[in-house]
Protein backbone atom coordinates (compact mmCIF):
# COMPACT_ATOMS: atom_id res chain seq x y z
CA UNK A 1 0.00 0.00 0.00
CA UNK A 2 1.48 3.74 -0.96
CA UNK A 3 1.76 6.33 1.45
CA UNK A 4 1.26 9.81 0.32
CA UNK A 5 2.01 13.04 2.38
CA UNK A 6 -0.69 15.77 1.98
CA UNK A 7 0.16 19.34 2.83
CA UNK A 8 -1.30 22.70 2.05
CA UNK A 9 -0.54 26.06 3.00
CA UNK A 10 -4.64 26.73 3.40
CA UNK A 11 -3.51 24.71 7.02
CA UNK A 12 -1.09 26.09 9.74
CA UNK A 13 2.42 24.13 9.07
CA UNK A 14 3.56 21.33 10.70
CA UNK A 15 4.91 22.86 13.77
CA UNK A 16 6.86 19.28 14.37
CA UNK A 17 8.13 16.14 12.87
CA UNK A 18 4.71 15.04 11.46
CA UNK A 19 2.80 15.94 8.37
CA UNK A 20 -0.84 17.81 7.73
CA UNK A 21 -2.77 14.28 6.85
CA UNK A 22 -1.39 10.95 5.58
CA UNK A 23 -3.17 9.00 2.35
CA UNK A 24 -2.93 5.55 2.84
CA UNK A 25 -4.95 3.80 0.32
CA UNK A 26 -8.28 5.10 -0.41
CA UNK A 27 -8.05 6.50 3.58
CA UNK A 28 -6.58 9.97 4.58
CA UNK A 29 -5.47 10.58 8.25
CA UNK A 30 -4.75 13.84 9.25
CA UNK A 31 -3.20 15.28 12.26
CA UNK A 32 -4.49 17.08 15.09
CA UNK A 33 -5.44 20.71 14.21
CA UNK A 34 -5.09 23.39 16.57
CA UNK A 35 -6.65 26.45 16.37
CA UNK A 36 -3.88 28.06 14.67
CA UNK A 37 -4.84 30.97 11.25
CA UNK A 38 -2.79 29.49 8.67
CA UNK A 39 -2.41 33.23 7.15
CA UNK A 40 -0.83 34.60 10.16
CA UNK A 41 0.69 31.20 11.79
CA UNK A 42 -0.79 32.95 15.30
CA UNK A 43 -3.41 31.08 17.44
CA UNK A 44 -7.04 31.92 17.58
CA UNK A 45 -7.41 33.00 21.07
CA UNK A 46 -11.29 33.87 21.16
CA UNK A 47 -13.41 31.55 22.67
CA UNK A 48 -13.88 27.94 22.94
CA UNK A 49 -16.21 27.98 19.34
CA UNK A 50 -13.64 30.35 17.95
CA UNK A 51 -10.93 28.04 18.28
CA UNK A 52 -13.69 25.00 17.57
CA UNK A 53 -14.38 26.82 13.97
CA UNK A 54 -10.39 27.54 13.22
CA UNK A 55 -9.66 23.45 14.03
CA UNK A 56 -12.83 22.04 11.91
CA UNK A 57 -11.69 25.20 9.52
CA UNK A 58 -8.14 23.45 9.04
CA UNK A 59 -9.13 19.72 8.85
CA UNK A 60 -11.78 21.20 6.10
CA UNK A 61 -8.65 22.57 4.09
CA UNK A 62 -6.63 19.47 4.96
CA UNK A 63 -9.39 17.26 3.43
CA UNK A 64 -10.12 19.43 0.34
CA UNK A 65 -6.18 19.73 -0.35
CA UNK A 66 -6.50 15.72 -0.49
CA UNK A 67 -9.07 15.40 -3.15
CA UNK A 68 -11.86 14.80 -0.33
CA UNK A 69 -14.52 16.56 1.81
CA UNK A 70 -16.47 16.61 5.58
CA UNK A 71 -19.05 14.48 3.56
CA UNK A 72 -16.41 11.88 3.49
CA UNK A 73 -15.50 11.82 6.98
CA UNK A 74 -15.93 8.66 8.73
CA UNK A 75 -13.70 9.60 11.80
CA UNK A 76 -13.14 12.02 14.60
CA UNK A 77 -11.05 12.78 17.70
CA UNK A 78 -11.64 15.80 19.63
CA UNK A 79 -9.49 16.25 22.75
CA UNK A 80 -10.80 19.30 25.15
CA UNK A 81 -9.22 20.84 28.30
CA UNK A 82 -12.23 21.34 29.46
CA UNK A 83 -15.61 18.67 29.77
CA UNK A 84 -17.72 21.37 31.02
CA UNK A 85 -17.24 23.36 27.14
CA UNK A 86 -18.19 20.36 25.50
CA UNK A 87 -21.54 21.86 24.41
CA UNK A 88 -20.20 24.69 22.74
CA UNK A 89 -17.59 22.94 20.71
CA UNK A 90 -20.20 20.44 20.02
CA UNK A 91 -22.28 22.83 18.90
CA UNK A 92 -20.05 24.53 16.64
CA UNK A 93 -18.25 21.16 15.34
CA UNK A 94 -21.79 19.96 14.31
CA UNK A 95 -22.40 22.47 11.97
CA UNK A 96 -19.09 21.31 9.37
CA UNK A 97 -21.37 17.96 9.11
CA UNK A 98 -24.71 17.05 7.30
CA UNK A 99 -27.52 14.35 7.94
CA UNK A 100 -24.65 11.18 8.50
CA UNK A 101 -21.98 12.90 10.67
CA UNK A 102 -18.99 10.38 11.45
CA UNK A 103 -18.23 8.28 14.38
CA UNK A 104 -16.26 10.52 16.88
CA UNK A 105 -14.70 10.21 20.36
CA UNK A 106 -14.50 13.11 22.45
CA UNK A 107 -11.70 12.82 25.37
CA UNK A 108 -10.58 15.81 27.95
CA UNK A 109 -7.27 15.72 28.70
CA UNK A 110 -4.68 17.76 31.06
CA UNK A 111 -2.64 19.85 28.26
CA UNK A 112 -2.55 20.17 24.83
CA UNK A 113 0.20 21.80 22.36
CA UNK A 114 0.61 25.75 22.87
CA UNK A 115 -2.01 25.13 25.42
CA UNK A 116 -4.80 25.42 23.40
CA UNK A 117 -8.33 23.94 24.87
CA UNK A 118 -9.39 22.11 21.60
CA UNK A 119 -7.49 19.87 19.37
CA UNK A 120 -9.34 17.64 16.75
CA UNK A 121 -8.36 14.85 14.22
CA UNK A 122 -9.82 13.23 11.36
CA UNK A 123 -9.98 10.29 9.00
CA UNK A 124 -12.44 10.23 6.12
CA UNK A 125 -12.25 8.53 2.70
CA UNK A 126 -10.84 9.04 -0.71
CA UNK A 127 -13.23 8.21 -3.53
Amino acid sequence: MDKTVVNTDKAPAAIGPYSQAIRAGNLLFTSGQIPIDPATGELVRGDIQAQTRQCMDNIKAILEAAGTSLENCVKCTLYIKDMNQFAQINEVYGRYFGANPPARACVEVARLPRDVDVEIEAVALIE
